[in-house]
C-alpha cells in the first residue's frame, strides 16, 4: 500500500511551556516573555502606531512623520539613479543661503514639500531651499511646522558619497527673532509663517535625519530617546535596527575640518593639540572627517567622540544653519545623552539666527572642549 498520501498523525499530547515562557499563541500565559523569532521585524509604521497608542504622539504627528519617511524613500531612489537619470551637476540657480543648487536639491525639495502638503497635517513648511516659509492651503493644513533641509551635502552626489536629509517638527508659536515690520515686502500670511517658524530648538517636538549611504538609515526622536530604522529594499520598508541609542560618554574620534586650522582661535588650537597627544593608552585621538554632518554625527551616536564646525576668521558666525541643521541634530544628540554647544551656550537655547558654530558629541568630550574655550 502506498503510504505517501496518508494523513499526518495527530499527536496525542502537547508540550506545556515552562513557567515564564510565552508561546506564539495569543492565548498563552502573559507572565514572562516570548523569545523573538528571527524573522520578526518591526517597521517604522508599526513603531509609530505603538507610540500613538501609548499617548506619546498624536495621530496627526504620526501622519506627518510617515509622510517624511515617504519623502526619504523617494529621495533615496532618486539618488541611486542620479547618474543614470542625468541628475548630477548644477541646476544653474542659487538658493536663499547663497549656495549653488544641484539638480537633486531642487527635485528633493519638491518631493519633500509635496509629501508634507499631501499629508494634510502640516500648517507651515520651511525649507532651506526656499526664500520664505510656505503656509499650506487652509483646506489641507494642520497645526505642525516642519523645517527641513531636503538634501544636505549635495556636493557629494556627483562622487557617490554620503548625503542626508534633516528635519525638525514644531508646534505653533508666536515668538520670532526677526523684526518683520521693517520689511514691507512680506504680506500678512508670510509674516505669520516667519513668526511661527522662528523658535529655539528646545521647542522641538520631534527631529530626525535620513542618511543615504551603503544603507539608507532613518533616525528619529519624538522626545523619548533615539531610534534608527534601516530601509529594507526587498519590500521598501524602514525596519527598526537600533533601539534607544545611547551615545558613549566619551570617545576617541574627533571630526573637524583641519584645513581651517590656521583660521581658528588659539584656545581651539590648543584643544586640537591636546587631542593629538598620546593618552594613557599611548594612543592619540583618531581624526575622521568625511564632510557630511549627518554621517559624522551618526558615527558618533554609535561610537562616541566629538564633531566641530567652529567659527573662524572668514566665517564669524560659523557655517551651519541653526534652524535646518544644528537644532534638529542637537535635539537628537541630547536625546541620546550627548551635548551640543556653540562654545558658549547650549545650541537648543539659541534663538534662531542664520548660522552658528557647533560642537556636538559625547558629554565628556564636549565638556573637555568647553574648558579649553572658557
Amino acid at each position: 500500500m502506498d503510504t505517501r498520501f496518508q494523513p499526518t498523525k495527530v499527536l496525542d499530547s502537547v508540550v506545556i511551556p515552562a513557567k515564564g515562557i510565552r508561546t506564539g499563541c495569543p492565548d498563552a500565559p502573559s507572565d514572562g516573555f516570548r523569545k523573538k523569532n528571527e524573522f520578526e521585524i518591526e517597521n517604522l509604521t508599526t513603531w509609530l502606531l505603538k507610540q500613538e497608542q501609548d499617548g506619546i504622539i498624536d495621530a496627526e504627528l504620526t501622519i506627518v512623520l510617515s509622510s517624511i519617511s515617504l519623502a526619504c524613500k523617494r529621495i533615496a531612489s532618486l539618488l541611486q539613479r542620479s547618474s543614470i537619470s542625468n541628475l548630477t551637476g548644477g541646476q544653474g540657480t542659487i538658493n536663499v543661503q547663497g549656495e549653488d543648487q544641484k539638480k537633486v536639491d531642487v527635485i528633493s525639495n519638491e518631493v519633500f514639500c509635496n509629501c508634507l502638503r499631501s499629508s494634510g497635517r502640516t500648517g507651515i513648511i520651511a525649507s532651506e531651499e526656499e526664500d520664505v516659509p510656505v503656509a499650506v492651503e487652509e483646506t489641507y493644513s494642520g497645526n505642525y511646522i516642519v523645517v527641513f533641509d531636503p538634501i544636505d551635502g549635495s556636493a557629494n552626489i556627483d562622487t557617490s558619497l554620503t548625503t542626508e536629509s534633516i528635519f525638525g517638527i514644531y508646534g505653533p508659536d508666536e515668538q520670532c527673532l526677526f523684526d518683520i515690520d521693517d520689511d514691507s515686502m512680506l504680506d500678512q500670511t508670510k509674516q505669520k509663517c516667519v513668526v511661527s517658524v522662528c523658535q529655539p530648538g528646545s521647542n522641538l517636538l520631534a527631529a530626525g535625519y535620513c542618511l543615504y549611504s551603503s544603507s539608507v538609515v532613518f533616525t528619529l526622536s519624538i522626545g523619548k530617546g533615539v531610534f534608527a530604522f534601516t530601509l529594507d529594499p526587498t519590500f521598501g520598508e524602514f525596519v527598526l535596527t537600533h533601539a534607544d541609542i545611547k551615545i558613549p560618554r566619551s570617545g576617541k574620534i574627533y571630526s573637524f575640518n583641519e584645513g581651517n586650522h590656521e583660521l581658528w582661535d588659539d584656545n581651539l588650537k590648543r584643544y586640537l593639540h591636546h587631542l593629538r597627544q598620546p593618552g594613557p593608552n599611548g594612543k592619540p585621538y583618531s581624526g575622521r572627517y568625511i564632510g557630511c554632518l549627518v554621517g559624522e554625527i551618526h558615527r558618533m551616536l554609535l561610537y562616541g567622540g566629538i564633531y566641530g564646525n567652529p567659527k573662524n576668521m572668514n566665517s564669524k558666525k560659523g557655517n551651519l544653519r541653526l534652524l535646518y541643521e544644528c537644532a534638529p541634530m542637537s535635539y537628537l544628540v541630547e536625546q541620546a545623552g550627548g551635548k551640543a554647544t556653540d562654545g558658549n551656550q547650549r545650541i537648543l537655547d539659541i534663538q534662531p539666527t542664520e548660522r552658528t558654530p557647533i560642537f556636538i558629541g559625547s558629554p565628556v568630550e564636549v565638556e573637555k572642549l568647553e574648558k579649553y574655550l572658557a
